[in-house]
This record gives structure tokens, C-alpha cells and sequence, in this order.
């Protein structure tokens, strides 16, 4: 039923907890697992994208430019540098993950990728053009304002995709 599982991962606590359930899925079915991280691209020429996930500077405090000591947000900034910065710390993130799946008795093959784009449409492209038939994703959940003003990845997904979504909450 399901040869092909989409995990799409930020490397969060929410999508950390969908890890026990991957690895059941792929043994039941025998599926490939497809680990995908996504570089939110509308954040990432700003320099911010992932840097709120990390304790690193977030560049909106005026945390120091690099080099400069300014404390100037993004003076001194490469757009580029910053965009591999966070491709190579998406990459560390799927290879984390597909590790975590294979820890156990039942290792799934795995396929890692690294995307750039809005998060929602990367996972909804990469489950077409890889015909995925299960996408299997955390969700924080959210309500309310914040909701409102972060959105939901997981939500986006749900309503759009073309093939069955399971969610798991993080508090789950």
C-alpha cells in the first residue's frame, strides 16, 4: 500500500516525536522513508531562516555582522554564504534523522534531500516528482494567535496534498 513515505523534518521537538511512527509505517509496509529538510527560502536572502531554531544569533537583535562588530542587522551579509550555511545544517538534520530511524530493529532504507523553497509547496513538489504515497509529519499544535500568525506547515500540507497526510503532535 505504502512503498514510498515522505518525512519532512525541521529537526524540531514537533517533527522529532513522528520517528517511532516512520519506522513502524516503513516495517509494516516495507517502504523506502524519504527524509526531506526544507530551506524556507522567503527568510533566507533576509539571513534569518532556521536561526531562531538554534542558540546562535538571529540577526534581529543586532546581534553583530560578521566581522564587523557593528551590531548592524545584516550589514555585512552574504546571502549566499548564508543560504549553504543553512542547506549544510538541513543536511545535518536529514542525516540525523535518517539515522534515528535505522536505531532500532526495524531499519527502513532511507533517501535523504535538502530543498529550497516555501516549506509547504517544497514537500508538496518533492512527494509528486518522488511519488510518494504517505506524507508523515510532525505538528506542533498550535492554536489561536499563534497560530494565526505563524501558520502551520502540517495544515498547508493536509489541505493540499494529493496523497493521505498522518500528523502526530509533538505532545502526543
Amino acid at each position: 500500500m505504502y512503498q514510498t513515505i515522505l518525512y519532512p523534518t525541521d529537526g524540531s521537538e514537533g517533527a522529532e516525536a513522528v520517528v517511532d511512527h516512520v519506522r513502524e509505517l516503513a516495517a509494516a509496509f516495507d517502504a523506502t522513508v524519504h527524509v526531506l529538510h526544507v530551506v524556507d527560502a522567503r527568510s533566507a536572502s533576509y539571513g534569518l531562516s532556521g536561526a531562531f531554531l538554534t542558540k546562535e544569533g538571529s540577526g534581529v537583535r543586532a546581534d553583530p555582522a560578521p566581522g564587523d562588530g557593528s551590531g548592524m542587522v545584516g550589514e555585512g551579509t552574504d546571502a549566499e554564504a548564508t543560504r549553504s550555511a543553512l542547506v549544510e545544517h538541513g543536511e545535518e538534520i536529514v542525516e540525523a534523522t535518517a539515522a534515528s530511524l535505522r536505531d532500532g530493529e526495524a531499519s527502513p532504507e532511507t533517501v535523504t534531500a535538502v530543498e529550497t523553497g516555501t516549506p509547504h509547496s517544497a514537500i508538496l513538489e518533492y512527494a509528486s516528482a518522488n511519488d510518494v504515497d504517505l506524507v508523515v509529519m510532525g505538528t506542533h499544535g498550535r492554536t489561536g494567535v499563534e497560530r494565526y500568525l505563524l501558520g502551520s506547515v502540517a495544515e498547508k500540507v493536509v489541505r493540499l496534498s494529493d496523497v493521505p497526510v498522518t500528523t502526530v503532535r509533538a505532545d502526543a
